[in-house]
């Protein structure tokens, strides 16, 4: 580490000295090519600066943003990704991973940013149009955003602010906030599109194709004040198997008189490097999802205008498990004991589990706005997120039997969800200030309810089993001032207050009922930057902030009561974690629009929180613990190009370092002290991306990016050394291909291939293999 910032000490030293901040400025160039003026403008061109976006509705984000920023415009994602989900439109930003296992990965398709990992999905914040759709009822893979909202179709662009340094955003900001921005018309429009898509799929002794196919079509107007928006969606989608039944070798007895010899286990190691036998596959997902997006939007006034937004998402899916495991006469085994190479193993329902889930959520949001562009201008704003139907059933029988029927559990989430409140204002007084101020209120619901059931598909004869329910209410105040004190500086100050309380908390397990006592907090945020404009071709900047991120409902309450018998427990006494982050940048306009930037950034965080064994407990048990201390220092370069070498080719890409070690921890795994120096969990020490689009005339289109990610660790003390292997995390390289071809001006078509050299890469499940797809597209 020491070696390479030494190398790269000319930049650092500019950097320090200019001790300054300020982020891209982004503007939609227009196209060259007329047929596919629409669909298919070039890249946007990078000015330094503030950030100024022109060209329609100006993102969410505030109006003076003091770090970097990224983006990419609707145009540019159907150009040059083959974006089949809205996370897709981040697949090439620096430094950002979004975990899709497969198409319509609707509960694990977490984000990862700089200097935190893909189990810290509290760690980052997602918006579209300003409304909240992260998660931030618990931390971790089942936490996703809510990207099932926004489709690629409806996305006008996306941008993404690095680290915490707005006091427009709470402590969940520490990572990046995403701001999709979806389309508004100013005139008829109608855009249809079909899709299908395929993954051959091997490992272990699994050997067939997934496939799926997708259809959206929107409509929309603009006749005077009135403004409306439809989007509707269906996503059919089969993924790869996830989870794995597995036997560690060691585990294995000798044989009972009952026990029945087996083929078709495959031998391996998991991901400390052990000998294991996998046995057979589960949760294969095959998930349906509907979708509808209506907005609506009048000018009350030339300076006035109200906005309304619903959001429906409709989920059936369906998991099976399949057993590699066959008796002598050729019959599948799901449950006895089973010898394998003269060892016995027992067999249980939970090896080979099933579930059907169906959920609707439901999305609310108003906001009333002015726009002047005087002196002062104000927004209200409101939104709520519903778990209107939410509802999780497994069999606690074994296979063939479950497929009947019988015993099993109902996961009930009906009534959670989360609502958010806020008042901002900007002030624009004489002179060269600008004044952001605002009050906010996020308030989370969980409810949660486990119940025993006599007939699993039926939901029959339902007793409760466990139940967690609980509250959190986060109330904030903020103001941040950007000034413009002198020719080529700017420095931006910014303070943010929060009140924090969880309350209500319920936990019951096993007859055993616990009601938490109320907690409160209050915590101050301050923020500041400092900018230098040194020339039109070189900017220095720099921007520090704190960030407090309070735990979530889940992190608090969900959990068994006692730590006898169960995996994990719930913690109510959690401390918030504590985020200073500090960033120092230069960026400079090279010839042919280019751009490249160079950001050192730092992150020193107490008190984090992950989930670790607990001290003293036999059986080891989980819960969600305070780490003492983590720290992180890394090296992030990205630079971009419009028509580098030829006319038409574009290119970018990024490179990005990150030393993430845990410096102090009181807790432990399975020895004391063993997590003290080791890498923070999912955060890789390299990763990387590229894309090159070429569009070679006026009607066709060709991109070929790349990405990669170096060694990472999943587990604290760093001893999942495996990470090819079933519940590992790998490094990987994948690269991704499309080709774009305009029929009529009207009518698009488009090829693409995901993961094109077929990379086996792992992150706890196995990422898709290599996935081919085809659209066509019509837009009015």
């Amino acid at each position: 580490m020491f070696s390479i910032l030494f190398k790269l000490r000319p930049i650092g030293i500019a950097v320090v000295a200019g001790f300054p901040v300020v982020a891209l400025a982004q503007e939609a160039a227009p196209s060259a090519q007329a047929l596919a003026s629409a669909d298919e403008p070039a890249a946007p061109i990078k000015k330094l600066g503030v950030v100024v976006i022109t060209g329609g509705r100006s993102t969410s984000l505030p109006s003076q943003i003091p770090t970097t920023i990224e983006g990419i415009t609707g145009e540019q994602i159907q150009a040059t990704v083959n974006a089949t989900d809205s996370e897709d439109a981040l697949k090439y930003f620096p430094s950002l991973l979004v975990r899709k296992r497969y198409i319509g990965d609707y509960n694990h398709a977490v984000l990862s940013t700089r200097a935190s990992g893909t189990g810290n999905s509290a760690r980052s914040m997602v918006y579209a149009d300003g409304i909240l759709l992260s998660n931030l009822l618990g931390n971790g893979a089942t936490f996703t955003p809510r990207w099932g909202l926004v489709t690629p179709e409806e996305i006008e662009r996306v941008d993404v602010l690095y680290g915490p340094f707005s006091a427009a955003y709470p402590g969940n900001s520490v990572g990046a906030v995403v701001d999709y921005l979806t389309r508004m018309p100013t005139k008829f429009e109608a855009h249809a599109k079909v899709g299908a898509f395929a993954q051959p799929f091997e490992l272990y002794n699994t050997r067939t194709t997934y496939s799926g196919w997708q259809a959206s079509a929107s409509l929309g107007n603009r006749e005077g004040g009135l403004a409306w928006w439809l989007n509707l969606n269906r996503l059919d989608s089969e993924g790869q198997p996830l989870v794995f039944a597995t036997r560690l070798v060691s585990a294995g007895a000798a044989p009972g008189g009952s026990s029945v010899p087996v083929s078709g286990a495959v031998l391996g190691n998991n991901r400390s490097d052990q000998p294991w036998y996998i046995l057979g596959t589960s949760t294969q997902y095959h998930t349906v999802q509907d979708h509808l997006k209506a907005k609506l939007s009048y000018d009350l006034s030339p300076t006035l205008r109200a906005h309304y937004t619903l959001g429906w998402w409709n989920n059936t899916s369906t998991g099976r498990a399949d057993s590699y495991l066959r008796d002598a006469a050729g019959n599948t085994v799901y449950s006895g004991s089973a010898v394998i190479d003269g060892r016995a193993f027992t067999l249980s329902a939970s090896d080979f589990p099933q579930s059907r889930e169906g959920l609707e959520h439901w999305m609310h949001a108003l906001s009333l706005k002015s726009n002047t562009q005087g002196a002062f201008d104000w927004e209200l704003a409101a939104s709520v997120y519903d778990y209107r139907r939410d509802l999780v059933r497994a069999p606690t029988v074994a296979l063939p039997a479950a497929d009947a029927g019988g015993a099993g559990r109902a996961t009930d989430m009906q009534g959670t969800g989360w609502n958010t409140l806020a008042a901002r204002g900007t002030w624009r007084p004489a002179g060269e200030h600008v004044v952001d101020a605002g009050l906010q209120q996020d308030s989370y619901q969980l409810r949660t309810t486990v119940s025993n059931v006599v007939d699993w598909i039926a939901e029959s004869s339902p007793s409760v089993a466990s139940r967690f329910d609980g509250k959190t209410r986060l109330r904030s105040a903020y103001a941040q001032d950007a000034w413009r004190f002198a020719e080529g500086w700017m420095t931006v100050l910014g303070l943010r207050a929060e009140h924090w309380e969880a309350y209500d908390g319920l936990t019951q397990t096993s007859g055993n009922l616990y009601q938490h006592p109320q907690r409160s907090e209050t915590r101050y945020s301050p923020k500041a930057a400092l900018s230098r404009q040194i020339g039109e071709d070189w900017v220095l900047k720099a921007s520090t902030g704190r960030a407090v991120r309070f735990p979530t409902v889940s992190e608090l309450f969900q959990g068994a009561a006692t730590a006898s018998g169960v995996t994990n427990i719930a913690n109510p006494d959690l401390r918030p974690e504590r985020s200073w982050t500090t960033e120092l940048s230069s960026e400079w306009a090279l010839p042919q629009a280019a751009t490249l930037r160079v950001t050192l950034f730092h992150e020193d965080t107490r008190d984090a929180l992950f989930s670790q064994a607990l001290p003293g407990v036999t059986p080891i048990t989980n819960s969600v613990q305070n780490v003492d201390h983590v720290r992180t220092l890394g090296l992030e370069t990205a630079w971009q190009g419009q028509n580098v070498a030829v006319r038409g080719l574009d290119l970018q890409g990024s490179v990005t370092y990150a030393d993430s070690k845990i410096v102090a921890n009181t807790g432990y795994v399975s020895v004391s002290g063993d997590t003290v120096g080791k890498w923070q969990p999912r955060v890789p020490q390299w990763r990387a991306s590229a894309l090159a689009s070429w569009r070679a005339n006026d009607l066709w289109t060709v991109s070929y990016g790349a990405r990669y990610s170096g060694v990472q660790y999943s587990s604290l003390d760093n001893s999942d050394v495996n990470g090819f292997a079933y519940q590992g995390a790998s490094r990987y390289f994948t690269t991704d291909l499309r080709m774009r071809y305009a029929l009529s001006k009207q009518w698009h078509a488009a090829v693409g291939i995901d993961n094109l050299n077929n990379d086996r890469y792992w992150n706890f499940h196995p990422y898709p293999q290599r996935t081919y797809s085809a659209e066509l597209k019509f837009d009015h």
